[in-house]
C-alpha cells in the first residue's frame, strides 16, 4: 500500500472511531510505529485530526455529539431520495432494523404514522428521532459508543441480536466492490452488521451510487449477503449489470 493510500485509510478509520492508537495502527497496516507517527503528523497538518501521546483523535467530535449531528453529510439529496423509496417498503406491524448511518438516519426522519411498528437500532441519534412516536416500539442495542457515528458497536451490540427476528434490515455501507463486497472503515462494526443480517428476513442495502467502486478498510463479506440494493439513478449501466449478475435486485429512487 502506498503512503498516500495508507494515510487515507488511517483517516477513514479515525473518522469512524473518533480516535486511534499508534501501536494498533502499526499492527493493522504492518508498518513501524515511526511510520505511523509520520503519517499522523501529516494528517494533523490538514487540520482534521489532533495528535496526542500514543495516538490521535478526530477534531470537533465533542461538538458533533452535543448537537447529535453526524459528520458525513455528503450526497444528502440522493440519500433523502433513497430514504423516501425505503419508506415505501415498510408496513404497519413490521419489525425492522435500522443500521447506523446518514442514509438510515434519513429513513428515521421520514418514519411517521405507522401502527405497531418495531424499530431496532444501534444508532442513538435514530433513537432520539423515533423515541417520541407513539406508534413505534423502539428497541436500542447495548454496546460501546462511537462518537463520530453516534452509534453502539462491538460484541455486546452484536450479542443483542441473538435469537431476535426482524422482517427487514436497512443496512448501511461505506463501500461496494465486486472483489471485496461490502466494506467499512471500522472492524468493530463488522460483527454487529453480521448479527443484524442473520436476524433479518430481508436485507436492504441503502447506499448512494458514489459508494459503488469504493473500498474501505474492513470487509463484511460478498454482495450475496444482501437481497436488495436501494440506490439513486446515477448508478452506471456497468454497475447495474454487476448487481444483476449477482442476483441482487435493484430499487432505484426517483
Amino acid at each position: 500500500m502506498l503512503p498516500n493510500q495508507r494515510r487515507e485509510k488511517i483517516l477513514e478509520l479515525i473518522k469512524e472511531d473518533g480516535h486511534a492508537k499508534v501501536v494498533d495502527l502499526s499492527k493493522i497496516f504492518k508498518v513501524t510505529e515511526v511510520t505511523i507517527r509520520q503519517d499522523l503528523e501529516k494528517l494533523e497538518k490538514e487540520g482534521i485530526i489532533k495528535r496526542e501521546h500514543g495516538g490521535a483523535f478526530l477534531e470537533n467530535v465533542e461538538s458533533n455529539v452535543r448537537s447529535i449531528t453526524l459528520r458525513n453529510q455528503d450526497n444528502m439529496l440522493e440519500k433523502t431520495r433513497i430514504a423516501r423509496r425505503a419508506i415505501e417498503l415498510i408496513n404497519d406491524g413490521d419489525t425492522i432494523i435500522l443500521d447506523s448511518g446518514s442514509t438510515t438516519t434519513e429513513i428515521a426522519r421520514l418514519i411517521s404514522g405507522y401502527k405497531n411498528l418495531t424499530v431496532i437500532t444501534n444508532a442513538l441519534n435514530i433513537a432520539l428521532i423515533l423515541g417520541g412516536d407513539p406508534g413505534i416500539n423502539l428497541v436500542v442495542t447495548g454496546g460501546e459508543f462511537k462518537a463520530p457515528t453516534l452509534s453502539l458497536t462491538g460484541q455486546k451490540a452484536a450479542d443483542f441480536f441473538n435469537n431476535l427476528h426482524a422482517d427487514k434490515l436497512f443496512l448501511a455501507t461505506a463501500g461496494i466492490t465486486l472483489k471485496s463486497g461490502l466494506t467499512y472503515p471500522s472492524i468493530s462494526d463488522i460483527v454487529v452488521k453480521r448479527a443484524m443480517i442473520e436476524s433479518a428476513e430481508v436485507v436492504y442495502l441503502v447506499a448512494d451510487s458514489s459508494k459503488i467502486g469504493k473500498n474501505a478498510f474492513a470487509s463484511l463479506g460478498s454482495l450475496s449477503l444482501i437481497n436488495y440494493l436501494i440506490t439513486d439513478s446515477k448508478i452506471t449501466a456497468k454497475d447495474r449489470a454487476m448487481m444483476k449478475e449477482h442476483e441482487i435486485d435493484l430499487i432505484i429512487s426517483n
